[in-house]
């Protein structure tokens, strides 16, 4: 079968090429530039805990050196006592900090060199530079695209997706519309090295209508961004360093410290969202589908969910075919997730951004402000946390024997230890990015267990003969824990990391229709062929 034609060769196209890699599928990623990635340490990315283990899942070994977990985020406004969150240091989502597991804080051409870098390495990615694409055709069969450059030629897919950025020449060919917001919100932008008061942590200063964020990166260099009026002068160096020097030295008692100034630049913000994401065997994803980033949201990272959730799908479709229902379920869940941050962050803005009128009827308006825009940068509440996809076509239907968790259906797995038949304990989130269902046996004790006779102790065995009976590949785990769950709940975990459903027990039918609707049903084949085998039958 063809390989998949990946269009782009930013962050988000080659983690997709990576994603789909690693679940045993081909493709060639067609980068219209030189293959390189400049170096800028002003355009940084933050990913919270799903993406960064997903991006340490794909290979890029880049995030430990050049990245930064930060220890804690400060929300000052105006002279008031900042308020601190601590985080867990670590990253893992069990820990009982305040924050939760620290985000990563890392330049985002490392972010892009790290997969490059591991893309070369892998034997099932291509990657070819100098490729520019200006024209497309599909059939039945896959997705013929035509490339000038430095191979001027035909490629041959059996799928294509475009993550080839906010001008994207794939959306353009399928004449999909991109409607939305122009200069939402403008940022000044520093990269400097210094010292500041509270080194390894983050900072969120109000004072509107001024509003500056500090992110630390290794090596005493930080991020600096100060919101700038959505139509103001222009921003000359001479009033950047102005800024510089005012912020520092307000933060450092009066005085302005030493600083050597990296990188600089102003950063306009868009809100836009195509109008589709699929059309037949071509999809978007990253920038080419949505564009968003004000009040702390973060479009990389939304790229990267987008490539996570496609691979699976596009995996099975390679392997064993797939429904309708599940190609088209990626256009659903996506956009619909990033559709509501954005309708979030458009409610929000008139208020956060007003100069006065609704702080001075509201007392204690200001202080609620505060907190959305910490929890959008910190990836929680409307603006900012991962994405739940309870509602989905893929959402298996209510049963008798589900069984009450922590976790939503749909929402993200919490990320527990658990121990696979070979003994091997690790993280939930490690075993993803096979393309294969998790079923997880909740399961006390199971450190001290014998695992050499596991398989045959307790509900192992009819577990696991319900497991091998699945419609789609799925491991079988064990957890000795799990947050809410009682023991002997069986957990069903899509290939993305998004809980399914929790059963209490061991109920082969129910575990059997919960994976036959995250797969989407029957490939269209298969069912085409069963419903004339039936009719024969008749």
């Amino acid at each position: 079968m063809d390989p998949v034609i990946v269009v782009g060769a930013g962050p988000v196209g080659l983690a997709l090429a990576l994603a789909l890699g690693g679940q045993g599928v081909p493709s060639v990623v067609l980068d219209d530039g030189p293959g390189k990635d400049e170096s800028r340490p002003a355009r940084t990315v933050v990913l919270h805990a799903d993406t960064a283990a997903m991006a340490a899942r794909l290979g890029c070994a880049t995030l430990r050196d050049e990245g930064s977990r930060w220890t804690a985020w400060r929300t000052a406004r105006r002279r008031q006592e900042p308020v601190r969150i601590p985080f867990d240091p670590w990253g893992s989502t069990t820990a009982g900090a305040e924050g939760g597991p620290a985000p990563l804080h890392v330049p985002q051409h490392a972010l892009a060199r790290g997969l490059r870098d591991a893309a070369h390495a892998h034997p099932l990615v291509r990657l070819v530079p100098e490729s520019r694409l200006d024209a497309l055709e599909q059939d039945d069969h896959g997705v013929t695209a035509h490339t000038r450059g430095a191979e001027t030629t035909w490629w041959r897919g059996s799928y294509l997706v475009g993550c080839d950025g906010a001008r994207s020449t794939v959306r353009k060919l399928l004449g999909i519309r991109f409607p939305g917001r122009t200069a939402v919100e403008r940022y000044a932008v520093a990269a400097l090295r210094t010292e500041l008061p509270w080194p390894d942590e983050a900072l969120l200063h109000r004072d509107p209508p001024e509003e500056v964020t500090a992110r630390p990166l290794p090596d005493g260099v930080w991020r600096l961004d100060w919101l700038l009026p959505p139509r103001g002068d222009l921003v000359t160096p001479d009033v950047l360093v102005s800024r510089v020097r005012d912020t520092l030295a307000r933060w450092c008692g009066g005085s302005t410290p030493a600083y050597e100034l990296i990188d600089t630049g102003v950063h306009t913000l868009h809100h836009r969202l195509a109008r589709r994401w699929r059309v037949d065997r071509a999809f978007l994803a990253g920038d080419a589908a949505h564009l968003l980033g004000a009040l702390g949201t973060q479009g990389v990272e939304e790229g990267l969910r987008d490539a996570e959730n496609l691979a699976w799908k596009l995996a099975q479709a390679w392997h064993q075919g797939a429904s309708r229902t599940l190609l088209d379920s990626y256009q659903a869940e996506r956009r619909t997730d990033v559709a509501a941050r954005l309708r979030a962050a458009d409610q929000a803005m008139p208020a956060l951004r007003s100069s006065g009128g609704l702080r001075v009827l509201v007392p204690g308006s200001g202080k609620a402000h505060a907190a959305l825009l910490t929890d959008a940068h910190l990836g929680r509440g409307p603006l900012g946390a991962a994405p739940a996809y309870g509602r989905s076509v893929l959402a298996p239907a209510p049963s008798e024997g589900a069984s009450p968790t922590a976790t939503e259906p749909g929402a993200l797995a919490a990320d527990v230890p658990v121990t696979a038949p070979d003994g091997t304990t690790v993280p939930l989130r490690d075993r993803l990015g096979g393309g294969r269902l998790l079923v997880v046996l909740v399961a006390p004790g199971t450190g001290v267990w014998d695992r050499r006779h596991w398989l045959q102790a307790g509900l192992m065995p009819r577990l696991a003969a319900a497991v091998s009976a699945l419609p789609a590949r799925a491991e079988l785990l064990v957890a000795d824990a799990y947050p809410g769950a009682a023991a002997h709940t069986v957990l069903l975990v899509r290939p993305d990391g998004h809980l399914a459903a929790a059963f209490a027990g061991v109920r082969p039918a129910e575990l059997y229709e919960a994976a036959d609707a995250v797969r989407g049903g029957a490939p269209e084949g298969v069912r085409a062929t069963v419903a004339s085998e039936a009719g024969a039958a008749e």
